[in-house]
């Protein structure tokens, strides 16, 4: 089956999934890449937020940082990027980049 034919049926959220397992990603990229608006992006970020953790996954952000000052802002949960900078008020910010990391494989404790 082609790559294309593959991806056509999947759903929005899984091919989310799929692209945030290969690397980070930001919100514009992954709107760009499946051609859909960068607010029903956040919209899915959100939900498969919650639902990997079922699936033994790992939802992972870098935190966005101000371009300006360098302020991090590790402490946001939000998905979307800030509007400004709280130390310089700055609005030149970097946005959030978002993967799906994969949990390391549990030893079996060496049982046979």
């Amino acid at each position: 089956m082609e790559p294309a034919d593959e991806r056509a049926r999947q759903t929005t959220r899984q091919q989310l999934i799929n692209l945030l397992r290969r690397r980070e990603h930001t919100a514009l990229e992954l709107s760009a890449v499946l051609r859909i608006p960068q607010k029903e992006v956040y919209d899915h970020l959100d939900h498969i937020r919650r639902s990997v953790a079922a699936q033994r996954m790992k939802f992972q952000t870098q935190p966005a940082r101000c371009l300006e000052c360098n302020y991090v802002f590790r402490k946001r949960q939000r998905l979307t990027t800030p509007g400004r900078c709280p130390c310089c008020r700055g609005e030149h910010i970097q946005d959030l980049k978002y993967r799906i990391a994969q949990p390391p494989p549990v030893p079996d404790g060496g049982r046979d």
